[in-house]
């Protein structure tokens, strides 16, 4: 008999925000060939030289600034959204970060310890992009062939558009968009356009037109802004918000190569001194509250927003545990459950 089991995946946080914990974090990310894809003598030279020397101290500063007496909010979060699930769910739910801990292959280790045979493992990122969705997939893959190899696997597609998300995100917005506000910024995690590129399947629809994520196609299984776009077009049919009152933008980018645009730092200055004074900001790639959402947005972005005119930056929560996204995720499980 089957017994089925559940892995949560997260990106993941430094133990703690001093230096030496923010260098080991960043050295794990960065030298992942999914984030930072040259080859890996390159990624060695770029990441011991150009960036470890002194991007720790600055990264850790702003993690002291969002850090909790629990510990990192993402962690903490993530936590909670597991301890909840698994407090509704008669299998087995673990939790693992891509980076750091709890790591995934203590995570595999514990499923297998508990009989689990059949493990359906749910990316918490809802849009796929190679530096997310596709390495935590393939790295839990890599741990279950080598420490459970009698464990069968089933990935959670991305959800960029499932009903019961989008609802989450409206529900969990709704008190905001209830306020008195002028313009909402969706801004979501940006990635280089050569990893869009790199992760078309056709090899030759991303970026080749200005429309092409209008388009339908194979492409658009693994473009994450085709799926961020679709995510907006159904929050906002949804929200029934007007076309004329919110907009799109990408943050947290890195080096000096083309990301995806437009950049969320300077959509805020571009609002503002086009009127705007009370903005709010939904970040809808993110599922729980970090550094990014926390102290990017939240702290750094409103200094940015009010210093170029503007008056107010709220940044709505992530979904964090809000109950209606805890009841998208048990949905997903039991779906997964009800085809044992």
């Amino acid at each position: 008999m089957t017994r089925p089991g559940v892995l949560l995946v997260n990106l993941g946080s430094p133990a703690s925000p001093s230096v030496p914990d923010v260098r080991r974090y960043l050295r794990e990310f960065l030298m992942d060939g999914r984030v930072l894809d040259a080859p890996w003598p390159v990624r060695l030279a770029v990441v011991h030289l150009s960036i470890l020397p002194r991007r720790p101290r600055e990264s850790a500063e702003a993690y002291r600034k969002i850090w909790t007496p629990e510990g990192s909010p993402l962690i903490v979060t993530s936590r909670r959204v597991q301890q909840a699930l698994q407090a509704r769910l008669p299998v087995p739910v673990e939790l693992a970060m891509r980076y750091q801990t709890p790591s995934i292959p203590e995570a595999v280790r514990r499923l297998g310890q508990q009989g689990v045979d059949h493990c359906l493992l749910l990316p918490l990122f809802p849009h796929y992009a190679m530096s997310s969705y596709e390495t935590a997939v393939v790295r839990v893959e890599r741990e279950v062939a080598r420490r459970a190899p009698q464990m069968r696997l089933t990935v959670q597609p991305p959800y960029f558009e499932d009903p019961d998300y989008i609802a989450a995100l409206v529900e969990s917005a709704r008190p905001y968009l209830a306020g008195a506000w002028d313009h909402l910024l969706f801004s979501f995690h940006g990635i280089p356009e050569r990893h869009l590129r790199k992760s078309d399947p056709t090899g030759a629809h991303c970026l080749r037109a200005p429309d092409c994520c209008a388009e339908p196609g194979l492409a658009l299984s693994r473009c994450y802004r085709a799926q961020c776009l679709r995510t907006v077009a159904a929050f906002t049919r949804a929200a029934a918000l007007p076309q004329d009152r919110w907009s799109v933008a990408f943050q947290s980018r890195l080096g000096r190569e083309p990301w995806l645009q437009p950049y969320t730092d300077q959509e805020l200055i571009r609002l503002a001194r086009a009127g705007v004074r009370r903005l709010l900001v939904l970040c809808p790639a993110f599922v729980s509250d970090c550094l990014e959402t926390l102290e990017e947005i939240r702290l750094r972005g409103a200094e940015t927003f009010r210093a170029a005119g503007g008056e107010t930056l709220t940044q709505i929560p992530c979904l964090n545990e809000h109950p209606r996204w805890l009841a998208t995720l048990e949905g997903m499980i039991r779906r997964f459950l009800d085809n044992q």
